[in-house]
């Protein structure tokens, strides 16, 4: 573990440096400096993306270090980074001399930090680095919560709570467990817990059951229970009443569209599928019999704060804080927290505290900022003062003393020590960080600041004037002008790292002692990487799946996918969760409303029907089949959408992941669709194979879906379509192995007949610039704030086409190396020349035990069948299940010095899909 104190540096040469009473040091700004950067530029995107160049990742710069999310981050005062795993929520002793945090993705549940001293004091979980063990590592969204007078604390969990004491010196002890029962199949997925005023009975929002309970402090028994809204999460105390944020807001009722939230159905547009309603629950606690009330708030109410009379209430998806007085139960003011003009969703405020100064705060966590506000009383609009830079994405702030301290979930990014060969995803930070509120006008400087962090500049989003006589390009500068370009093609492939892929090409930023999957195993994706162009700084921004589907369709990984990443039980993806779409709709409806036609081909599906005779084998078969013979498949598999919108524009015979489904087999459903009704303007795909745990060895399965994109790109190039056509190749997430530069950076790839031929391109690109150039393309308005600040990948297309198609090169990895047994129509023969460099997978005698120990372990993994689950199995493990089958059994992981049965791999207290991906 490793922790750092940071004093503050200047970042600009015209810049102050202010000491506040204790000493530290903060950055105080020119507030001239603001008019000047907001007021800056033209066109679009001028400063945007555009700012980053060839920096990436991880770089220090004189604006910032460089996240994978197009954001700098330079934050105000001090900052405690936090090696051992996100923060999900925290709170403050009543004494205000620790801090407790939820904390997953680095096997500890529980972190104290000791605010007077500035470091981690104790980790609670149940890896090797925990200083007290409990059994498990998952965690709600909210709290943990101290008693009234310190005494306790109360740690939110799966099945109830862990309840522990606080020893003089801040640290916790003996962990005693409090369950809540499940209702059927509905766990308590409990949220926050508040004591009463004399610590005897503990409330508890039971997110999983949509209730609030009583629970008696000292014996852990419930004593009352009330039906609030749908997954109720914050509460908030005045006098006898109880406030209750749900995020999934009233209710259904008659007539009502609906969409599933952990088995309850709950108001959702019938067109996105995002939730329609928040509420806040209110019950009386004098006259506990009677059920609660409800006030209307905006969408996804998270964090409630309550102080003179005001309920101020996070609308998480609305950016907007209600404030309510509390006593007459009224929305009196609507705040709102969207600062750049050119967006008005996708800030995300999700924490808020009132200074005794009367300065409002609220957290911004998709912006890495603090907004704050002037505030008087309920009733008096507040007055925006401006924002100040916090690490990344911001999820809770409290005052102590004349401090403000916020907690950032993801710290300083992907940057905790592991392993010396290269970074991963999973390596996730988080990060303290206490300041002095600063004067207004050095306020007003900040705000300059976080504008350029987030690369937020005027008329980032421009829209044709309607002229018509526009000479078409292959990206336009204004959403509306025409594009060379009439038919995209996103291929979304699953988990892999630039370094993985493409470090054996000399031409580009590499590390070839971390090419997993080189040419020899990706030699379609070698061959379009020299003829279309090689990116070598292009990055990924989740950590995983559920983050990056979300990210690729929502340009956004909304909040409540984020804060539940320590206990995924309630949902995985979101896909088929309401709670995890945002009100502004996903790509695809935004091509629908900009007039484009769509197909979907597996991407975002949630469920899968297949026949039982549908084997891996089988279908490699009936791959030759319909190839040979232009015949329908014989095993016709189904994947559908609880999204309505996205039902309505798939091909439900293209299964969605299922490693147990060849990526080859996708491609024969998709090219029979394609030849009979030719391709939409906006065609998605979900090619997972190279997720690897399917029956094929890891080499195999990479190399089918390989050659199942080469196929692809061999059919529309040798089509009437591919002289207006644009291909966009990218990995989900990019947690299933390791990087040189960082474990967010990915293969990319952009094929067209108006892409750059042969280049390598260094300039820093993210998922969100690639769906800012699909949305600049087909005119698709962008959909959040995120998108919009983005500079859309202009500089890899050229408007001097080069219509030479590609032709597909045979796979040199066979397809079906390790099935068993092979396939009835035969294995997969390989070309002479590369028979002799397959992948062994003959396990030597030395590693035969620790082998079948992986076997018992990938039988238990949910990889295959209707019931697959992309990124089930633990992320250390697979990695490493990954890499060994890859090296025949015969390599240690990178960094590690022997092959590690799978409960000895350093990492595997991560908790898979169930708790955490």
């Amino acid at each position: 573990m490793q922790v750092t104190r940071r004093r503050r540096r200047t970042g600009k040469a015209s810049s102050r440096l202010l000491r506040n009473r204790s000493g530290r040091v903060r950055l105080a700004t020119a507030g001239t400096t603001t008019l000047a950067l907001v007021a800056a530029g033209s066109g679009v995107g001028v400063a945007s993306t555009q700012q980053f160049g060839h920096e990436h990742v991880g770089q220090l710069t004189d604006k910032g270090q460089v996240v994978s999310s197009d954001q700098y981050i330079d934050p105000i005062g001090d900052r405690l980074v936090v090696n051992n795993g996100k923060i999900m929520a925290s709170s403050v002793s009543p004494d205000g001399s620790h801090l407790a945090a939820l904390t997953t993705d680095g096997g500890i549940a529980l972190t104290i930090v000791d605010l007077k001293n500035w470091k981690v004091q104790q980790l609670v979980g149940n890896s090797a680095t925990a200083n007290l063990k409990i059994s498990g590592n998952d965690v709600g969204q909210e709290g943990p919560t101290y008693s009234p007078d310190g005494k306790s604390l109360w740690l939110a969990q799966t099945d109830g709570y862990t309840r522990f004491t606080v020893n003089a010196d801040g640290t916790v002890a003996n962990p005693t467990s409090i369950k809540i029962p499940a209702d059927g199949s509905k766990h308590a997925l409990v949220a926050q817990a508040l004591f009463s005023p004399d610590g005897s009975t503990v409330y508890s929002a039971v997110n999983g059951q949509n209730r609030v309970v009583a629970i008696n402090a000292a014996t852990g028994a419930i004593q009352q229970s009330w039906a609030v809204g749908n997954a109720p999460r914050d509460l908030a105390r005045v006098g006898n009443k109880l406030y209750v944020s749900n995020e999934g807001g009233r209710p259904a009722g008659p007539g009502d569209s609906t969409l599933n939230s952990y088995g309850t159905q709950v108001p959702a547009d019938p067109f996105t599928g995002a939730t329609t309603t928040g509420t806040v629950s209110v019950i009386d606690l004098a006259h506990p019999a009677s059920a609660p009330g409800s006030i209307d708030v905006g969408l996804h109410p998270t964090a409630l704060y309550a102080k003179n009379g005001a309920l101020f209430v996070a609308n998480t998806n609305s950016n907007t804080v209600s404030v309510i007085d509390t006593g007459r139960d009224k929305v009196v003011q609507t705040i709102a927290t969207q600062p750049w003009p050119e967006a008005s969703v996708g800030y995300e405020p999700d924490g808020i505290t009132l200074t005794d100064d009367g300065h409002l705060l609220v957290t911004l966590g998709r912006a890495n900022a603090v907004a704050v506000y002037r505030y008087s009383r309920a009733q008096e609009p507040v007055g925006y003062v401006g924002l100040l830079p916090t690490d990344y994405f911001p999820t809770a702030i409290t005052t102590v003393g004349k401090d403000v301290v916020v907690s950032n979930t993801r710290g300083i990014d992907a940057l905790r020590p592991t392993t010396a060969a290269g970074h991963a995803t999973h390596d996730t930070t988080s990060s303290v960080q206490r300041f002095r509120l600063p004067n207004d006008l050095a306020i007003r400087g900040y705000t300059a600041k976080v504008f350029q962090q987030n690369g937020w500049t005027p008329n980032s989003v421009q829209v044709a004037g309607g002229r018509g006589n526009q000479k078409p390009v292959p990206v336009p500068q204004k959403l509306g002008d025409p594009s060379t370009i009439k038919h995209v093609f996103l291929v979304v492939k699953e988990n892999r790292t630039y370094d993985q892929l493409f470090g054996d090409d000399p031409r580009g930023n590499g590390d070839a002692a971390l090419a997993q999957f080189g040419e020899s195993v990706t030699p379609n994706q070698h061959a379009l990487e020299q003829q279309f162009g090689l990116y070598d700084n292009t990055y990924d921004i989740g950590t995983n799946s559920a983050e990056g589907h979300n990210w690729l369709m929502q340009a956004d990984d909304p909040e409540y996918t984020e804060s539940s990443a320590g206990e995924y039980l309630r949902s995985y993806d979101t896909e088929d969760d309401a709670l995890g779409h945002q009100s502004s709709g996903f790509l695809w409806t935004g091509a629908e409303a900009a007039g484009k036609t769509v197909r979907d081909f597996g991407e975002f599906q949630q469920f899968l029907t297949k026949p039982a005779a549908a084997s891996w084998q089988n279908l490699y078969c009936d791959t030759k089949n319909m190839a040979a013979t232009g015949q329908s498949t014989a095993y016709p598999l189904v994947s559908s959408s609880p999204i309505p919108s996205l039902n309505d524009v798939s091909v439900p015979g293209f299964p969605k992941f299922d490693t147990s489904v060849p990526d080859i087999y996708r491609t024969q459903i998709w090219k029979q669709d394609f030849e009979k009704n030719g391709p939409a303007d906006l065609n998605m795909f979900w090619l997972s194979s190279d997720h690897t745990g399917g029956p094929a060895n890891a080499a195999a399965q990479v190399a089918d879906n390989d050659l199942a994109l080469g196929q692809i790109v061999d059919t529309i190039s040798h089509s009437q379509y591919w002289k207006d056509s644009a291909i966009f190749v990218v990995e989900d997430d990019s947690q299933a192995g390791l990087d040189h530069i960082d474990g967010h950076r990915a293969p990319v790839q952009i094929i067209s007949p108006y892409a750059q031929h042969g280049v390598v391109d260094s300039r820093y690109y993210s998922q969100i610039t690639m769906v800012r150039t699909i949305e600049q393309i087909l005119g698709i308005k962008p959909m959040n704030q995120k998108d919009s600040a983005a500079t859309p990948m202009s500089t890899a297309f050229t408007a001097k086409p080069d219509f030479t198609p590609y032709t597909a090169v045979p796979n040199r990895t066979s397809l079906t190396l390790g099935v068993s047994p092979q396939p009835s129509c035969g294995p997969d023969v390989v070309a002479p020349q590369d028979a002799a460099a397959q992948p062994s997978t003959a396990v030597p005698a030395g590693q035969q035990q620790v082998a079948a120990q992986w076997q018992t372990w990938q039988a238990q993994q949910r990889l295959t069948g209707p019931n697959a689950v992309a990124d089930y199995a633990n992320p250390a493990q697979m990695n490493h299940f990954t890499w060994y089958q890859t090296h025949g059994w015969t390599q240690p992981y990178p960094g590690e010095d022997r092959i590690y049965a799978p409960d000895q791999v350093p990492g595997a207290y991560l908790p898979s899909t169930d708790s955490d991906g």
